[in-house]
C-alpha cells in the first residue's frame, strides 16, 4: 500500500507523510449491529485517581466487534468491504456468510471485496482463510494465532505482521512470531493464511503535535527535565546524564528481565525475543 507526501504549505504538513487507504471501500459507514459504545478512561482509576500517564482526550471512538474465534466452521463466507478501524492500526473485513449472518475480521493483506473465504477443516491455505496449525504447510505466514484452543487469536494481529509456521513437534506446532520468539502453540490452536493488512502503517509521520492529541495521547515529560522527587533520573546542573536509565518507578530501561521466571509457559519458549 502506498503513502503518500504532502507539499509544505503549512508547518504541519511539512514532514507530513500519511496512508493513501487505497485498500478501503469507500462510502461505507459500520454495521450497526456490530458496533458497541466505547469509553475513555483518561489513565484515570474508578476513584478518578491517575494511574497511567500521558491519555487523555482523543477522538471518541466506537468500537467494532471482530470474530477472533473464526468458528463457523465450513461455511463460506464473501468479503463485503475493507474498512478503518479506529481501535486498531490493521483494517478490518465485512464477511457476508452464506447463512445469512455478518461479522467482522482482521483483514489479510492482498484480500479483495468478492474474494472467498472458510474458516475449519475444509479450508484450504489460501489467504484469509482459517485453519488448524495441524493442516496449515510448513514454511506458510500466519496471522491472528490462537495461544489457547477456541480462546482467539491474540497473536500477530497488528498492521503488517505474521508468524511463520516452522515446524511440528509431537502436539505442539513450532512459531516463529513477528517479535522473533519461536514458540510452541498446540495444533489445535488455529491460525490465518497470509499477512495482517496495512503494511505501511509504521512509515506514518504525524507530522505535528496535534495529530497525537488526536489519537489521545498527552505529552510525555523525559525523566532527565525532572526533579529528583519526580524521577531517578531527575536533577542535576545543565544536561546531566541522569544515572541509569529507568522507569520512574525504578525498572531499569535496559537488560533487567521483568519475566515471571517460575511462568508455567517459559517452558514452550524456545527462543527468547531478546537475542
Amino acid at each position: 500500500m502506498p503513502v503518500k507526501k504532502y507539499n509544505p504549505i503549512t508547518p504541519g504538513l511539512r514532514h507530513r507523510v500519511s496512508n493513501t487507504f487505497q485498500e478501503l471501500s469507500q462510502g461505507n459507514k459500520p454495521l450497526k449491529k456490530l458496533v458497541k459504545g466505547k469509553t475513555q478512561s483518561g489513565g484515570r482509576n474508578h476513584d478518578g485517581k491517575m494511574t497511567v500517564r500521558n491519555i487523555g482526550g482523543g477522538h471518541k471512538r466506537k468500537y467494532r466487534v471482530i470474530d477472533f474465534k473464526r468458528n463457523k466452521h465450513n461455511i463460506p463466507g464473501k468479503v463485503a468491504t475493507i474498512e478503518y478501524d479506529p481501535n486498531r492500526s490493521a483494517y478490518i473485513a465485512l464477511i457476508n456468510y452464506a447463512d445469512g449472518e455478518k461479522r467482522y475480521i482482521i483483514a489479510p493483506d492482498k484480500i479483495n471485496v468478492g474474494d472467498e473465504i472458510l474458516s475449519g477443516e475444509n479450508a484450504l491455505p489460501n489467504v484469509g482463510h482459517a485453519m488448524f496449525l495441524s493442516a496449515i504447510p510448513l514454511g506458510s505466514s500466519i496471522h491472528a494465532i490462537e495461544l489457547e484452543p477456541g480462546r482467539g487469536a491474540v497473536l500477530a494481529r497488528s498492521a503488517g505482521t505474521n508468524g511463520v509456521l516452522m515446524g511440528k513437534e509431537g502436539k505442539y506446532a513450532i512459531v516463529k512470531l513477528p517479535s522473533g520468539e519461536v514458540r510452541k502453540i498446540l495444533l489445535t490452536c488455529k491460525a490465518t493464511m497470509g499477512t495482517t493488512s496495512n503494511p505501511d502503517h509504521g512509515q506514518q509521520v504525524f507530522g505535528k503535535a496535534g495529530r497525537k492529541r488526536w489519537l489521545g495521547r498527552r505529552p510525555r515529560v523525559r525523566g532527565v527535565a525532572m526533579n529528583p522527587v519526580d524521577h531517578p533520573m531527575g536533577g542535576g546542573e545543565g544536561k546531566s546524564s541522569g544515572g541509569h536509565p529507568r522507569s520512574r518507578t525504578g525498572v531499569m530501561a535496559k537488560g533487567q528481565k521483568t519475566r515471571n521466571k517460575n511462568k508455567p509457559s517459559s517452558k514452550l519458549i524456545i527462543t527468547k525475543r531478546k537475542k
